[in-house]
This record gives C-alpha cells, sequence and structure tokens, in this order.
C-alpha cells in the first residue's frame, strides 16, 4: 500500500462531532488520486508513539478536483477523536491512494433512478455517489433515505439541502429522525416498517434501478431483507459496512481454526518472503509480525484494503462481509480473516 504525505488544505466542523478534511493534493499526485464515487482512503499517522491507520470515505465528487473526506468522533475512537479536537491546517498526515469496491460509476448516456439508505457517518460515501449522479448524469434521478438522532447530529445537513433545491427535480430526501420530531421528516429508525412504507407509499411509482447502503450491520441487514421481500435482486443492492460486524468484535468465531502449522510464502511488491506461521494467526497477523509490508487498514474485515489471492493451497475465513461467491471460487481472501489450512500456501497480494 504507498502511502503520500499530504497537507491539510482545510477542516470544518460538521457538526458537534464530526469534522471534514480536505487534503493539498500536489499536480504531481493528482493521478494518483484520482477515485471514483464510493471509495474510501486510508490515512496513517503516529499518535503517542504508536502507528494508527483509519479507512474514510472520500465525500467529494471526481469532477470536484477536491479530496476530501469527514470523521465522526466515536466511543472509544481513537483517531477520530485526535482527528476533531487536535488536526488542523497545515498538518501532514501520510494518506493511501483511493481504494474500495462500493463504486458508483456515471454514464451521462444513461437514464435510472439510484436510490441510498444511510444512517450516521454512513452518509459519506453516499454524499459523492450523489453529487457525481446529480453532476454526470443530467436524466438521472437520485433518492435518499438518511437517518440520524436530530437534525444537529446530521452530518451534512445544510449541503444536503442545498443540492435537494438546486436539483429539485432530481433529488429526493427522506429525512428520519430517532429522536426529534420534524416537518418533512419521519419520526423513527430505518428499519422494517420504515422502509415497507417508503417502499409502498412514497417511492411506489418509482422504477429504482440501484441501491446503495451504508452504515451499521443491523440496518444493512435490514434493509437488504425487505428490499429482497419486494423482488430486488441482489445483484443491485451495494452495501458498506461502518463499524466491524458484532462476531467480528466479540471474537465469537463460527469457523473453527486450527493449531498446526503452515509454510508460507507471501508475494508483495514483486518481493517472496517465506516463513513457517502457526495457523491460529490470521495471514495478516503472521506478515505484519514478520514486518512485511502487506497492505491494510480496519483488520476487521470491514474495508478491502487487505485483499490477496490464494495461488497455492487453502485458507478459511473467520469473517466475510466484502468478498462474493465467484470472488471466493478465484481464490480472493481478506488476509486478517484468513487463516491457512493447509501444510503449505502462496499468498500473492500482487494478484488482485
Amino acid at each position: 500500500m504507498a502511502f503520500h504525505k499530504l497537507a491539510i488544505q482545510n477542516i470544518d466542523k460538521e457538526t458537534a462531532a464530526a469534522v471534514t478534511i480536505s487534503f493539498d493534493v500536489p499536480s504531481s499526485l493528482k493521478d494518483k488520486f484520482s477515485f471514483k464515487a464510493g471509495q474510501y482512503i486510508t490515512l496513517k499517522t503516529e499518535i503517542d508513539g504508536k502507528e494508527v491507520r483509519r479507512d474514510y470515505s472520500i465525500c467529494s465528487s471526481p469532477k470536484s478536483g477536491e479530496l476530501t473526506v469527514a470523521v465522526k468522533a466515536v466511543e472509544n475512537g481513537f483517531f477520530s477523536k485526535y482527528a476533531n479536537t487536535t488536526l488542523k491546517k497545515g498538518d501532514i498526515l501520510e494518506v493511501a491512494e483511493p481504494n474500495g469496491r462500493f463504486v458508483f460509476e456515471a454514464d451521462a448516456s444513461k437514464t435510472r433512478t439510484v436510490a441510498a439508505f444511510a444512517a450516521g457517518s454512513g452518509i459519506t460515501p453516499i454524499m459523492s455517489i450523489a453529487k457525481t449522479i446529480l453532476e454526470e448524469e443530467p436524466n438521472s434521478h437520485f433518492i435518499l433515505i438518511y437517518g440520524n438522532k436530530t437534525p444537529k447530529d446530521t452530518i451534512f445537513f445544510k449541503e444536503l439541502l442545498a443540492l435537494h433545491h438546486e436539483y429539485v427535480d432530481r433529488f429526493s430526501i427522506q429525512m428520519i429522525f430517532s429522536q426529534s420530531q420534524e416537518e418533512d421528516a419521519m419520526f423513527g429508525r430505518i428499519e422494517k416498517s420504515t422502509i415497507n412504507f417508503l417502499l409502498k407509499n412514497t417511492y411506489k411509482h418509482k422504477k429504482i434501478d440501484t441501491f446503495y447502503l451504508c452504515g451499521p450491520e443491523g440496518m444493512i441487514t435490514t434493509t437488504k431483507e425487505v428490499l429482497k421481500d419486494f423482488g430486488v435482486d441482489e445483484a443491485y443492492i451495494h452495501f458498506e459496512l461502518f463499524s466491524v460486524p458484532v462476531a467480528a468484535e466479540s471474537k465469537t468465531n463460527p469457523v473453527a481454526v486450527s493449531d498446526g502449522s503452515t509454510a508460507i510464502k507471501i508475494i508483495v511488491d514483486d518481493e517472496e518472503t517465506e516463513f513457517v506461521m502457526s495457523q491460529k494467526q490470521s495471514i495478516l497477523e503472521a506478515a505484519i509480525a514478520k514486518q512485511i509490508d502487506a497492505p491494510y487498514s480496519c483488520q476487521g474485515g470491514i474495508c478491502s484494503s487487505c485483499i490477496a489471492r490464494v495461488t497455492e493451497g487453502s485458507a478459511t475465513m473467520t469473517q466475510n462481509n466484502i468478498l462474493t461467491e465467484n470472488e471466493l471460487a478465484e481464490g480472493l481472501v481478506l488476509t486478517c480473516q484468513a487463516h491457512p489450512t493447509t501444510p503449505t500456501i502462496v499468498v500473492d497480494y500482487d494478484d488482485v
């Protein structure tokens, strides 16, 4: 994973607990930091002598020429609290090139309706997707269902209203607040009853082509289930988690991990490293322990930074919320979740 040192161009308060950070990308790096709507960047810095890496989705549009992310301070959020209280304009962070598979690619010749369900900071990649559709697909429409506690807790609240007024015929917003009764907003959460009501009433005459979901695992799971009940093909439901799944947090793995050992070869940036590892370790843990420069960020199975291909041998994953059945069949694994199951294995980070 290649990192580049970038200066913070602007840092602005969005809510009491969230900031947007814009980076100054020099002309020599513009190509490397071109991105697709929905992608993220990995930020790396040192806090109190400890290296910290975190992924944040880009909220600016590809055509804007800006590289901006939103960071919401969360409980026990080491970097997110630092970003909200300490970072300032001119500070330098190491930034990896854009990554991620939760993407929208515009096509000006298309006429379609895209709908998104977002909760809390899950709005960040959705914001980039919304702007991209509105800017680059003049005949397409965008529907946003966005859940928060109150308007003051809503990231991009004013900007979204401004976009709605600018594109009033093409951009529909349904705000949902769980702790505030507001005019033109629903009260509650994005849950089965809410989604059913919206699809059967508010948007019953809309033919929605594609759905994008971003937020906590529970919201995504429920929304997917309701959409499938409405006959939506899973191929048209795209999602991205914004928190580590419950199973990963509790360390209760449904997949049995062996206590044997494996002779492993890891290929990164055309360099090969061979050693023997415990099958109780994940492949990524073993690589980091050997000081191999393997790409990684969240280490919780919710980003795609650590994907690699198993070209010999096999591995089992304790958690998978990203890879499709076809990708698994092709040998791709999330190395932060993958444990070897054969005496020898070859893992290639370059072949993805």
